[in-house]
């Protein structure tokens, strides 16, 4: 995160460091919908730690003798969090009990819960993550730096990058997908969907980098594409007097570009500004019709919920939400905190 600005960068970091680690990282899911108690998909609510989401997928379909693709999950987890997560299986008949046994017996997982359902659980199905991280050594007054930049953060909120898992161990996977792109370089099929959503981050992080820079992140822009706060509808910005009011009131939050060849542009001059951030990167438009890459809109910040704080000794404990899709080591980054 250290090349994007901090919304709180003229305050005093939080210090300490932030260890990616079970112990210190734990992460539960927050279901979208009720599960019915009945159907033909078996969803397993487990506690993991040490495993991707994709090798729990595979190893779940390995011992049901299922395709992978039988087994669905909402979101990617990190490998070192110990996290909550659900699976669905494609499972008609088998007993719940018989399933639950196998799998803490011959996978090791910890099995929360299991319950049937009547379709697959589905990328994006989730309404977002609880957190609690350690930050180890901060030292005293920790938390009265933390409240101060979660003060400056409230208004209009934490600028909602992406995180640096999004790229790669070697942070290079943007620039992989950006050589696939255009051609340069040749991917297995397997590989072409994480690359080049690498790069569309990367293009989204440079986007509101520059609108940061340019003193413009709390401000609604003529033409932006903004998403309606209680129905999530996105529309343009053409009356700016009236939106300012309620973008003020928290009704409403502007969104920027996850390129791709039919993703809906702004207009005017929010769509002068997302362009420039695409000729910096020095890609046009078209470059994104060679690839199945649609695109989309993302949010560029998140208005942040209470985050409770625990002190023990020179060490501080963060509780806290965050919707889908968005990253707690953006929270630690405005917070100041290192990431070992």
């Amino acid at each position: 995160m250290s090349e994007w600005p901090r919304l709180a960068a003229e305050l005093p970091s939080v210090g300490g460091v932030f260890k990616s680690s079970p112990a210190d990282f734990e992460v539960v899911e927050r279901p979208l919908y009720e599960l019915s108690g009945e159907g033909e998909h078996l969803y397993l609510t487990l506690r993991r730690e040490g495993h991707t989401t994709f090798q729990v997928q595979r190893d779940l379909a390995d011992l049901f003798g299922l395709d992978p693709v039988a087994v669905g999950y909402a979101g990617l987890k990190d490998k070192w969090a110990r996290c909550t997560q659900t699976f669905s299986l494609a499972l008609r008949d088998a007993p719940l009990s018989e399933v639950k046994e196998r799998v803490e017996a011959e996978l090791g997982f910890e099995i929360l819960g299991a319950q049937r359902h009547g379709n697959k659980l589905r990328t994006g199905h989730l309404l977002g993550n609880r957190f609690s991280l350690w930050i180890r050594g901060a030292g005293e007054g920790a938390r009265q730096r933390a409240e101060a930049v979660l003060a400056r953060l409230g208004e209009p909120g934490l600028p909602n990058y992406y995180g640096e898992q999004r790229f790669g161990r070697g942070g290079d996977n943007a620039a992989t997908g950006r050589a696939f792109l255009l051609g340069e370089r040749r991917l297995p099929p397997r590989h072409r969907k994480l690359m080049l959503s690498a790069l569309q981050s990367q293009l989204f992080n440079d986007w509101l980098a520059s609108r940061i820079c340019d003193g413009l992140f709390d401000q609604i822009l003529l033409g932006d594409l903004a998403k309606k706060e209680d129905t999530g509808g996105l529309f343009l910005v053409e009356d700016l007097e009236s939106e300012r009011a309620r973008f003020a009131a928290g009704e409403i939050g502007y969104t920027g570009p996850m390129w791709g060849s039919k993703m809906k542009g702004a207009e005017g001059p929010a769509r002068e500004r997302e362009l420039a951030a695409l000729a910096a990167a020095r890609l046009e438009l078209d470059d994104f019709a060679r690839v199945r890459m649609p695109g989309s809109r993302r949010r560029a910040f998140l208005r942040l919920g209470p985050v409770e704080m625990t002190e023990a000794q020179d060490d501080l404990r963060l509780d806290f939400d965050l919707p889908k899709g968005s990253y707690a080591t953006t929270l630690l980054a405005e917070l100041g905190v290192s990431l070992a």
